[in-house]
């Protein structure tokens, strides 16, 4: 995996640059679609190449060793050939979903042991274990495995948590050097800082995880409870140690807001469900503001879902007809919703990346935001 710099915004530490993978090339700053089993729910590949205009998703590393299991996908050659996407994916290792499993887990030297969602049934990740499993899923970008503690963690646990994440990111760095692919392409490899929400920890974690000079760099354990302005606190000291020459990819983040002061303070990649989960529920994002679809307000208002501006759906479908469908709990307005929102992050990053390179991203950041926060 390459990654080059082209441009760096005069007033603020955003930038945009240039991932080549296998797969294919990511601009950068770029958010991307979260397929945790394979797929992104309730959205054709067809419409994230066309409409969504997605370069990259994600598969997740705990489900899918779940479901389908290592051996179909082996025997299918991969991820992308089993579900068909040629495009580049990045795999979480699963950490997260661990973490998000805390009373079904524990948490060992050897590893994480947990019980499976589906079954109860009992397994180990270990972090020479989870490269292995991305070994197989065929990921462009794979993750270490760490723990994520909870952004209310006091310091002491904290400060365990870390050691136990830097002994583990030691032993999967470890695999991953002395391993290699198995379907003839490089696969890359990035640690995660973690730290929660005290800065010498976090300093701590950036400085070690730079040491490794690993492609490229992510930010766990944020968005986890904090609040707005501690995450922000927390990139911004991670970033003034990690290089400049490599990418930084801030895991699980966020709102429209969260994504542009992220791109502001130096990252380049970011993910979360939060587009097609809260679609999925009627909330949709554009660039005037947030609405709820299932709100009265919208029964007879017969303009476009996104007015003054680009239609992020295949067709200019109105507000009314949109509130119509949710309140009639039809499967399209799920999927329309999802098309939208995703196709909004997408354009709002491509935005950022457009103003960086002009040299005008932190005045019309800082006016898109108070823009995507409002309520409509």
């Amino acid at each position: 995996m390459d990654f080059s710099l082209l441009a760096t915004d005069t007033a603020s530490n955003a930038r945009a640059g240039l991932i080549s993978t296998a797969h294919g090339e990511i601009e950068t700053p770029i958010f991307m679609p979260v397929g945790t089993v394979g797929s992104v729910k309730g959205v054709h590949f067809r419409e994230l190449e066309e409409d969504i205009k997605a370069q990259i998703i994600l598969g997740n590393t705990y489900h899918l060793y779940l479901r389908p299991g290592m051996e179909i996908i082996g025997k299918a050659g991969g991820l992308h050939k089993f579900n068909g996407w040629q495009r580049p994916i990045l795999t979480d290792s699963g950490g997260f979903q661990v973490f998000s499993l805390s009373a079904n887990r524990k948490l060992k030297e050897e590893g994480a042991y947990f019980r499976s969602h589906i079954d109860g049934s009992k397994h180990l990740f270990t972090p020479e274990g989870v490269v292995d499993i991305q070994r197989i899923i065929g990921s462009d970008i794979m993750m270490a495995l760490d723990e994520c503690p909870s952004g209310k963690s006091d310091y002491d646990y904290a400060k365990k948590s870390l050691a136990l994440t830097h002994r583990w990111l030691e032993r999967g760095w470890k695999r991953y050097k002395e391993t290699e692919g198995h379907y003839g392409y490089t696969q890359a490899y990035f640690p995660i800082v973690q730290g929660c929400v005290y800065a010498d920890l976090r300093r701590q974690s950036a400085e070690y995880v730079a040491s490794l000079g690993a492609d490229g760099n992510a930010i766990g354990g944020l968005a986890v409870g904090e609040p707005a302005e501690k995450m922000y606190e927390m990139i911004e000291v991670v970033n003034e140690i990690l290089p400049a020459d490599k990418p930084r990819y801030l895991m699980g983040v966020g709102t429209p807001a969260n994504i542009l002061e992220a791109i502001e303070r130096g990252v380049d990649m970011m993910d979360c469900v939060m587009p097609t989960r809260n679609g999925r529920n009627g909330m949709l994002f554009t660039r005037h503001g947030i609405m709820n679809m299932r709100n009265k307000k919208w029964a007879d208002d017969f303009s476009p879902i996104q007015e003054d501006g680009p239609s992020f759906v295949d067709r200019a479908y109105s507000k009314a007809y949109l509130r119509h469908l949710f309140v009639s709990q039809e499967l399209l307005a799920m999927q329309i919703a999802s098309i939208h929102n995703l196709a909004f992050y997408l354009w709002l990053v491509k935005e950022a990346r457009r103003h960086i390179i002009a040299g005008d991203f932190k005045q019309w950041k800082d006016a898109m935001v108070i823009d995507v926060t409002r309520r409509l």
